[in-house]
Formats: structure tokens, C-alpha cells, sequence
């Protein structure tokens, strides 16, 4: 069975973003990047399938410029078997994305496609179910356990009331939440090894995937800063500004 992993290069988690000056939108330049965090948790995975003999093998994609090669390396290293760049210099939105997976699964024939449930990014969290609707196939979202067995996926996810576990026929798509696992580091002789590992190229066009924008970008601004608290002297004072100064919605 052949897994098909989607690795976003997003800024990473732990440095502050900033918004451009013109307002067009976010400084990359001299920023660090990384693999999307939800998606290194889908790449893990996968990878756990494989090494329990359920997968044979795991195929890492990411879509965007050149510079998406760092984070496919980064996802061979962390145990995926190759790589496969779909480059373009444009602005991929969730449903160009999930066209140009969709083709990818079709043309490497997988079984189950794992995807972050969203980018920290943009927190779109739509590609999972547009890739599902886009190839007709069942889809479990926010998988907090995932088991394979007899050609059937059993996915626990979380929901509002508590845990609900499905059953889904394969091939399927699942996306994968926070505590369906903890990522492994990249060890040295892995990240060595990452680079004899096949990285294959290829365009949106000759995949035959119209990636232009369907959306534009007017502005982004950051948000408003929040103002000092006050500190009251007593509780009767604290109920005399609830009764007459706090808005009740």
C-alpha cells in the first residue's frame, strides 16, 4: 500500500510573524521556514505504517517554488522513501492544491493519503475534504488514532462531545490532529542518507492543473492590540462596572 503525504514550507511555529509594511502581506525574506507542524505529524505516520509493515511505501509532495525542496529533504529525512516537488512560482490556494494532489494520487495509484488538518499558515483547513470530494473517496478529519486492517481504515477523531471512531473503506483520506502522534527529530545519518533519496520535479502544467488564483489578497493588517486591564479595588466596585459599563451581548 503506497501513502501519499502532502509537506506545506510554512513559517516556523516558533518565530513571530510579521506583516509587510505595504499591508501585502507576510515578510518571508531572512525568516526561518519549516514543514507545516500538522503535516509532520501525518508524515510520522505514515512512516509507523510502514515500519509496521502495513505501508510499503511513503511518498512525500509539496507544491510551491524551489525553495519547497528544503522541506521535502527535511520530510525524507524524517523517513518518507521519496519526494516530489510540484513547482510554481504563484500563489497555490487550498482548491489548486488539492487539484494537483488529486492528480498525484491517481497517477502513483496510493491507498490513503494523510494531510496536516490545516497550514498554520492561512488555518484554511480545507484541502483534506477537497482532495476527499475532488476523488470521490470516504474522508475522516481531525484523527486522533489511525489503524489499518483488511483493506479498511479505522480512525478515531475528535469531535465536540468527546471521541467518535469510523470506519472507512480504502482508499481514503484522512487529516491528522495534534495528538494522533509525536513527530521523531531527523537524525544525522537520516538527514545524510535524505540526500541519495529520489526528489522528482515537475509543473502544474504538465500535470494539467489550472493553479491560478480564484481569490486575491486586498490587505492584511495585524491585529488590534489589546488594552491594559484595570485593576479594581474591591468586588463591589468590580460589580458596579459589570451592572453599568460592561456590554451584555
Amino acid at each position: 500500500m503506497k501513502v501519499l503525504v502532502a509537506t506545506k514550507r510554512v513559517v516556523d511555529s516558533n518565530v513571530r510573524v510579521r506583516v509587510k509594511a505595504d499591508g501585502s502581506g507576510v515578510e518571508l525574506a531572512n525568516v526561518k521556514m519549516s514543514i507545516n507542524p500538522f503535516d509532520e505529524i501525518a508524515l510520522e505516520e505514515a512512516v509507523r505504517l510502514r515500519e509496521a509493515g502495513v505501508a510499503t511505501e511513503v511518498i512525500a509532495i509539496s507544491c510551491g517554488a524551489a525553495a519547497c525542496k528544503e522541506t521535502l529533504r527535511t520530510a525524507l529525512a524524517l523517513g518518507a522513501d521519496r519526494g516530489i516537488l510540484v513547482e510554481c512560482d504563484e500563489e497555490l490556494q487550498p482548491l489548486a492544491v488539492a487539484k494537483l494532489i488529486r492528480v498525484l494520487a491517481q497517477k502513483e495509484k496510493v491507498e490513503l493519503i494523510i494531510l496536516g488538518k490545516q497550514a498554520i499558515d492561512d488555518d484554511s483547513n480545507q484541502v483534506a475534504q477537497l482532495v476527499a470530494g475532488l476523488l470521490g473517496w470516504p474522508q475522516a478529519t481531525f484523527a486522533s488514532k489511525l489503524g489499518i486492517s483488511a483493506g479498511k481504515a479505522t480512525v478515531t477523531r475528535e469531535i465536540d462531545g468527546g471521541l467518535e471512531t469510523l470506519e472507512l473503506n480504502l482508499p481514503a483520506v484522512v487529516s491528522a490532529d495534534l495528538r494522533l502522534n509525536t513527530p521523531r527529530y531527523a537524525t544525522l545519518p537520516n538527514i545524510i542518507k535524505a540526500k541519495k533519496k529520489p526528489l522528482e520535479t515537475m509543473s502544474p502544467e504538465a500535470l494539467g492543473v489550472d493553479v491560478a488564483p480564484r481569490l486575491k489578497l486586498l490587505k492584511m493588517t495585524d491585529p488590534p492590540k489589546r488594552q491594559a486591564g484595570t485593576k479594581l479595588a474591591s468586588a463591589a466596585e468590580l460589580v458596579d462596572r459589570l451592572k453599568n459599563e460592561a456590554k451584555v451581548i
